[in-house]
């Protein structure tokens, strides 16, 4: 008998279940067709086709809902017959038949994504129909499932906030590619890293797993984080715990926001608010101060001439008296200097050549207080839109508050250079010195703050209003008694 598919018109179409036996054996489908005739199963429509070929060719049709399959087809197994099916596309669910029970059967079929496992000596009318309307209303279910999760999905893997998926520990399970790009690790790679790694205060870490675990969320709770490069971003995390259905937490989404540009908005904006009152007071100052210096520099200089030069004391006085006048025009040219904004002629330089320029200009200095000096120069193009002078200037403020800090005969300077993401140009500037306590380091590039005796607190002022101008970024990691770590970032 050859193998049977009826057509129908479309009215019927609308009502019945067409389902599609492959078997080879034609007594077993003759049984199969006496079941499916039966009045309960009045809504489906059996087809039949004998052999592996013939079903494949049936199944790339797509004209049935559900298949019958027999786990014995020649050469091949039903088995093999629905991994290629599901392999070509196919979502029609497939139940297995076989003519014995075997576990080891079952669960290969249902691992590879069989609806159903029959026996068929065990078939009658009303398990068969009952099979069939499960596997095509599970299919059905499966597909919608699947669509939300496609839609969700997609919400996840495009959308700009950095989501995370992760277990009670705060360990990764799954991360879009924003969490990525604001990380520098791969979604492998952070499902195998430890999240302490990620933090650079471990307490903040501790706190987030405690007020997740004890209240289930915890919103926007701000933290400092390191990312493959090294580099800190600030940003606000949110976490809340999704429930199983005994309300039991079963694992936790989170979102990070970056907000380091935001804030470093905010200190740039206070800086410059800083910066213009000090400039005020400058002004104010010079004003001030520079007229009637003037006129103690002029009566100097007659006093000069009405004096005996000849007399030792008499020299050694009116020296002393115009260095100090000197010195007091240069601090308030200082201070004029380091509150205006800076004009800047930029242009492309090798970077790690104005590194190293400015490293000879405190050379001599290191030697004398015989300190070490380590160098490591990056290897690739760190060219660089800059001013020259200027970031001589910046960076030299901050090699000589580093020789400074240090112990004469046992400081270690360290430099280093580096390209970051292609956008940035880094020097890093380390030294072992006594370190900076955290209230200094809040105040660290406050105009007049200085913790050297003598110093007027303008140095550190001026090197950051000098990378603010290179719409630049500065950061300052320290601990007290342990040395002092400057990262100036230039954008390229």
């Amino acid at each position: 008998m050859m193998p049977v598919v009826a057509p129908l018109d479309v009215t019927e179409k609308k009502n019945v279940i067409r389902v599609l036996l492959v078997e080879d054996d034609e007594d077993d489908y003759m049984l199969t067709k006496a079941l499916v005739s039966a009045r309960e199963n009045a809504n489906i429509k059996l087809d039949w086709v004998e052999s592996y070929d013939r079903a494949l060719l049936a199944i790339e049709a797509n004209e049935h809902d559900v298949y019958l399959v027999d786990y014995r087809l020649g050469h091949h197994t039903g088995i093999d017959l629905i991994q290629e099916a599901f392999r070509a596309g196919c979502r029609a669910p497939m139940i297995l038949l076989t003519g014995q029970d075997d576990l080891t059967v079952d669960q290969s079929a249902l691992e590879l994504g069989a609806a159903d496992y029959l026996v068929k000596g065990r078939i009658d009318a009303q398990l068969l129909g009952r099979s069939i309307r499960y596997a095509l209303r599970q299919a059905s279910v499966l597909a919608e499932v699947a669509q939300k999760e496609n839609k969700y999905r997609s919400l996840f893997e495009r959308s700009i906030d950095a989501i995370f998926v992760a277990n009670n520990e705060l360990r990764f399970r799954d991360a879009n590619p924003s969490v990525e790009r604001l990380l520098g690790y791969s979604r492998d790679e952070l499902r195998l890293l430890n999240p302490a790694r990620l933090f650079a205060d471990l307490n903040h870490l501790r706190e987030l797993r405690f007020n997740v675990r004890e209240h289930g969320q915890i919103k926007d709770y701000e933290t400092t984080l390191i990312n493959r490069n090294g580099r800190k971003r600030i940003c606000l995390i949110s976490v809340w715990a999704v429930e199983d259905v005994v309300g039991k937490p079963e694992w936790y989404q989170g979102i990070v926001r970056d907000i380091t540009e935001q804030k470093r908005a905010q200190q740039d904006l206070i800086l410059a608010e800083k910066l213009t009152m000090t400039g005020k007071i400058a002004r104010s100052i010079a004003h001030e101060v520079r007229n009637p210096l003037t006129n103690l520099s002029l009566a100097l200089e007659q006093l000069k001439d009405e004096l005996d030069t000849d007399n030792e004391y008499v020299t050694m006085f009116t020296d002393i008296i115009g260095r100090n006048v000197d010195r007091i025009g240069q601090l308030i040219t200082e201070m004029l200097n380091s509150s205006k904004p800076r004009e800047l002629d930029r242009k492309k330089q090798d970077f790690n050549a104005v590194v190293k320029a400015t490293l000879q200009l405190i050379a001599d200095r290191i030697k004398l207080k015989r300190m070490r000096l380590e160098v490591s120069l990056a290897p690739d193009d760190c060219t660089a839109l800059l001013d020259r002078d200027q970031v001589k200037t910046a960076l030299l403020n901050i090699l000589v508050n580093a020789v400074e800090a240090m112990e004469e005969g046992k400081g270690i300077l360290s430099i280093k250079t580096s390209c970051i993401e292609d956008n940035w140009v880094c020097v890093e500037v380390a030294d072992n010195g006594g370190g900076i306590s955290d209230a200094d380091r809040q105040r660290l590039f406050d105009p007049f703050f200085t913790g050297k005796s003598g110093g007027m607190g303008l140095g550190l002022t001026a090197t950051q209003n000098i990378i603010n101008s290179h719409k630049g970024t500065i950061e300052v990691d320290s601990q007290v008694g342990q040395g002092t770590t400057f990262r100036l970032l230039f954008p390229k």
